[in-house]
C-alpha cells in the first residue's frame, strides 16, 4: 500500500490532509456503538458499491486491507484479473444515521488497489487524485461546490409515481410533505458530517435543492456521493423516491448539478482566481482555467452529462446551458462568474452549469480540472464574455459570435470524447474505454428503441 502514498513527488497527505489514526477510529466505533462497517467505493458510472463487515474485523482491515472480487463491477476487471483489495481512508468514517439503534453501521470510503498494491486504474477516486497530483506540481489546490437538484416522487410499494408530490415553485414556502422531508434530509446530512448551507424548493413542481459546504475536491466528491444515497434513504422513510435523473418529466425543468470551482495555493492561504484590478475580479490563472473548460466543453459532456437522458435536459428553454460561452450575470452561458459580497474576494469562483447529478462526481471533477489545467499550462486566451440572453440568439448570431453548442445527444458526446486527448488522458485508458463502451451500448439500445411517441405520431398517418 505504500506505493500509493507518494506519487509524482507529492504525498497524498499533502493533497488530502491528515487522516485520523487507527486508534482514534476504533475508539469512535466504540463510542458510537457501531456493530458493522460498510467499506464503500464507486464503479465507473458512479454507483456506490459496498461490502459489510462486523466491526470486530476493522483493525485487521485497517492494517491489511480487504480483498474483493471486482470481476462483476462495472468498469473494473476481467475474470482473469478479478482480485483486488480495498484500502481504508479513515478520514471518511461516518455513521449512517438511518441505521442508528438497530445494527448501527458506519461507512468508510476506500481506495481500490491492484493485487500488487498499486492504485487500480479503474478506481474513480484514484482518477481524481491523479489530476490533483498534477495540479499540486503546478502549486495549486482545487476546490469545488456542486449544487445537486433532485425530484421527489410518491412511491406505492415498488412503483414510483411520476406525478410530482407538490405544486410549489422556486423558493416557494409550503407546508406540504416536501418541506418536512427536506428538514429530515438536512439533519441526516449533518449527522454524516456534511455541513448544509441552505435548502429550498426548485423551479419545477416536485423539484428541490440542498446546498452543502464548498471544499477540497476529493472531500466534496465523497460528500456528493453520500448526499445522493442519504437523500434516497430519508425519502424512502417518508414513502417517497428521490431521483437524480436529469430529466424525469417532460415539459418542466430538469435537474442540474452546477459546480462552483476555484484554485487555492498549495503552500499558502489564498484564492488563485482573485485579481482585484480586473473588471471581473479574475486573475490570469482564472481566465486561462475558464478558457480551458470552454475549449474542452463538448468533450467534457460525456463525463459530466453521461446518460441518454442527460440530453433531454440540455435543450434551450429550461434554464439548462447549451451555449459554450461565459459571463457574470448571464445564466444562459455555460460558465458564470457569480457575484460575491463586497470585500469577500476570497470567495471568487467560477460556476460550470452543464453537469447533471447523474454523473460520477470523482470523474466529473477530474476532467473539469484537466480541462482547466490545459488552459493554465498552455495560457489559453479567454474569449469576451457574452452578457446577452443566448436563448434569443439565432443560428446566424451564434455563428457570427463563434459560440459553439454542446452535443445534442449522448452519441455525439462520446464522439467528442474520442476526439479529445485531454479528456482521455485525464480518465486513463482503462476508465475511458469502460465508460465509452457502456455509453455506446446505451446509445445503440436507445437508437433502436421504438417509443410510444413515435407510434402515436406516425402509426396511423403512415
Amino acid at each position: 500500500m505504500a506505493a500509493q502514498q507518494v506519487l509524482n513527488g507529492v504525498s497524498r497527505e499533502t493533497i488530502l490532509g491528515k487522516s485520523p489514526s487507527k486508534e482514534e477510529i476504533l475508539e469512535r466505533t466504540q463510542r458510537d456503538g457501531v456493530e458493522f462497517i460498510d467499506l464503500q467505493f464507486t464503479d465507473v458510472m458512479g454507483l456506490v458499491k459496498s461490502v459489510t463487515l462486523p466491526v470486530s474485523i476493522l483493525p485487521h482491515v485497517i492494517d491489511d486491507g480487504q480483498w474483493i472480487d471486482g470481476s462483476s463491477i462495472a468498469g473494473f476487471t476481467r475474470i482473469a484479473e478479478s482480485d483486488m483489495f480495498l484500502e481504508t481512508d479513515l478520514s471518511t468514517y461516518a455513521v449512517l444515521p438511518w441505521t442508528r439503534g438497530e445494527h448501527t453501521t458506519a461507512r468508510i470510503i476506500c481506495w481500490v488497489n491492484s493485487p500488487n498494491g498499486d492504485p487500480f486504474a479503474g478506481d474513480p477516486r484514484g482518477v481524481l487524485l491523479r489530476q490533483l497530483e498534477k495540479l499540486a506540481a503546478l502549486g495549486y489546490t482545487y476546490n469545488t461546490g456542486p449544487e445537486l437538484e433532485f425530484f421527489l416522487f410518491p412511491k406505492e410499494g415498488n412503483r414510483i409515481q411520476t406525478d410530482p408530490h407538490d405544486g410549489a415553485g422556486y423558493f416557494d414556502f409550503s407546508t406540504d410533505l416536501g418541506y418536512t422531508v427536506r428538514k429530515d434530509m438536512v439533519r441526516a446530512l449533518e449527522e454524516m458530517g456534511i455541513e448544509v448551507e441552505a435548502s429550498h424548493h426548485e423551479v419545477a413542481i416536485g423539484q428541490h435543492e440542498i446546498d452543502f459546504e464548498y471544499g477540497a475536491a476529493v472531500n466534496t466528491a465523497d460528500r456528493a456521493t453520500a448526499f445522493k444515497y442519504t437523500l434516497k434513504a430519508v425519502a424512502a422513510s417518508h414513502g417517497l423516491h428521490a431521483t437524480f435523473m436529469p430529466k424525469p418529466v417532460e415539459g418542466i425543468n430538469g435537474s442540474g448539478m452546477h459546480v462552483h470551482q476555484s484554485l487555492g495555493f498549495l503552500d499558502r492561504k489564498g484564492n488563485a482566481f482573485v485579481d482585484g484590478d480586473d473588471p471581473y475580479g479574475l486573475s490570469k490563472v482564472a481566465k486561462h482555467f475558464i478558457a480551458g473548460q470552454l475549449k474542452h466543453a463538448r468533450a467534457l459532456c460525456g463525463v459530466i452529462a453521461p446518460l441518454v437522458n442527460s440530453y433531454r435536459r440540455l435543450v434551450p428553454g429550461y434554464e439548462a446551458p447549451v451555449y459554450v460561452a461565459w459571463a457574470r450575470t448571464n445564466r444562459s452561458a455555460l460558465i458564470r462568474v457569480p457575484a460575491i459580497r463586497k470585500g469577500q474576494t476570497g470567495a471568487t469562483r467560477v460556476e460550470l452549469r452543464c453537469p447533471d447529478p447523474s454523473c460520477n462526481p470523482y470523474l466529473a471533477f477530474a476532467v473539469m480540472l484537466a480541462a482547466g489545467m490545459d488552459g493554465i499550462v498552455n495560457e489559453l486566451e479567454l474569449s469576451e464574455p457574452v452578457e446577452e440572453n443566448l436563448y434569443h440568439f439565432t443560428d446566424e448570431d451564434l455563428k457570427r459570435r463563434n459560440i459553439p453548442t454542446l452535443p445534442a445527444t449522448l452519441g455525439e458526446a462520446v464522439q467528442e470524447m474520442h476526439a479529445d486527448p485531454v479528456v482521455r488522458e485525464a480518465l486513463g485508458d482503462h476508465v475511458f474505454d469502460r465508460l465509452t463502451e457502456a455509453q455506446t451500448a446505451e446509445w445503440d439500445a436507445f437508437r433502436k428503441h421504438v417509443s410510444t411517441w413515435e407510434r402515436d405520431r406516425y402509426l396511423e398517418i403512415y
